[in-house]
């Protein structure tokens, strides 16, 4: 975490699974999307505050810095800017009116994010927890993924794969990487949450 004088928002540090590395970001709504972003196994690429972009205007030129910058999966860019819905002002509304439209022009996509839903919220920083890759081990990965091959609740496929002190952080892992997935948003990961093999991931 750093500050400095005049800032108006307190930076902190993500750091990203997917890059193996630290992204910058200037409030804790900035960082928790960059967690969902990590998350996200359909994203292969992410920086923060990528570029900054300029566009003419009756006032001048002026100017705006994205919060963060995906590549996906099937080669796509996504630009990212962070700001819940009450919190823009009219310079906001234009620079992301603006900001938009020159992504069209590069051909990529421009999303605005705000408030996140508690429990995804919840579910993915408690999952987040287990994203190291000590939390992988091949073999009781792959009696996970045979276990999960048919949907069945979370703490009763972990112990059909082994003791479930030990098989969880596995399982947790592997609900991180992807290579899992259960509902995240309409209620917390507990013993009962139906866990299912994702399908067109390769595990290895």
């Amino acid at each position: 975490m750093r500050t400095y004088n005049g800032q108006r928002s307190v930076t902190r540090d993500y750091w990203s699974t997917t890059m193996r590395r630290a992204l910058v970001c200037e409030s804790r709504l900035e960082r928790d999307h960059a967690m969902l972003m990590d998350f996200d196994s359909q994203v292969t690429g992410l920086v923060s505050q990528p570029f900054r972009l300029f566009w003419p205007t009756h006032r001048g030129r002026l100017g705006h810095v994205p919060d963060f910058f995906a590549r996906r999966a099937d080669g796509g860019g996504v630009v990212v800017d962070v700001r819940p819905e009450d919190q823009i002002e009219a310079d906001d509304a234009e620079a992301f009116a603006a900001t938009e439209r020159i992504c069209e022009l590069a051909g990529w996509s421009f999303r605005r994010v705000g408030v996140i839903s508690p429990v995804l919220l919840a579910n993915v920083r408690w999952l987040r927890g287990y994203g190291h890759p000590r939390c992988w081990q091949q073999e009781t990965a792959g009696r996970l993924l045979e276990v999960f091959a048919e949907p069945r609740p979370l703490f009763a496929g972990a112990e059909a794969a082994g003791d479930r002190i030990a098989v969880l952080p596995v399982l947790y892992h592997l609900l991180w990487r992807g290579m899992l997935a259960t509902d995240m948003e309409s209620q917390v990961l507990g013993p009962d949450c139906m866990v299912r093999r994702q399908t067109g991931v390769d595990p290895w």
